[in-house]
């Protein structure tokens, strides 16, 4: 299915007409996008190198996953709200990019991976589980997170 029409709707929306009129909004979203950015790669940080027992060790890991999802949610929200607005001001241009692509398929693989395999699995006692499964959790978080990140910034190359 092709979603061109929702990029061409994108582009001609109110969000796109604000955004490209008036760049001190669009300045301020753009803010907003990056500090919601930084708290989402935080709390994948933290979470993912106590799994790895590299930080944190004195606190139990299933506290500190805890903690970090509620404001991993924040993060995902802000980001995605902050995203869209900035996206339309050039939604046609992203729509022909390859490395938007990319974000986009790695960033809907970690939505599946957190809220299908990492959530549900992190809800049981850690201690139950398998240092190797925790062990495994992390580091496909910290891949797929990081390719979230790294094509996003290549966007602005590409």
């Amino acid at each position: 299915m092709d979603v061109y029409f929702f990029f061409e709707w994108l582009d001609n929306s109110f969000l796109a007409t604000m955004s490209k009129a008036y760049g001190g909004v669009f300045a301020v979203v753009q803010m907003f996008h990056l500090l919601s950015l930084a708290l989402l790669g935080g709390t994948v940080l933290l979470a993912d190198l106590r799994l790895l027992g590299v930080m944190l060790r004195d606190v139990p890991s299933r506290v500190v996953v805890a903690s970090t999802q509620r404001w991993f949610d924040v993060a995902l929200i802000g980001s995605l709200l902050s995203g869209i607005f900035m996206s339309s001001a050039v939604a046609l241009k992203l729509y022909y990019n390859e490395m938007f692509w990319a974000k986009m398929a790695s960033f809907a693989i970690g939505l599946v991976f957190v809220y299908g395999i990492r959530r549900p699995l992190l809800a049981f006692d850690h201690a139950t589980l398998s240092p190797w499964v925790l062990r495994l959790v992390a580091v496909t978080s910290l891949v797929i997170w990081f390719t979230v990140a790294a094509s996003g910034r290549w966007i602005g190359f590409s």
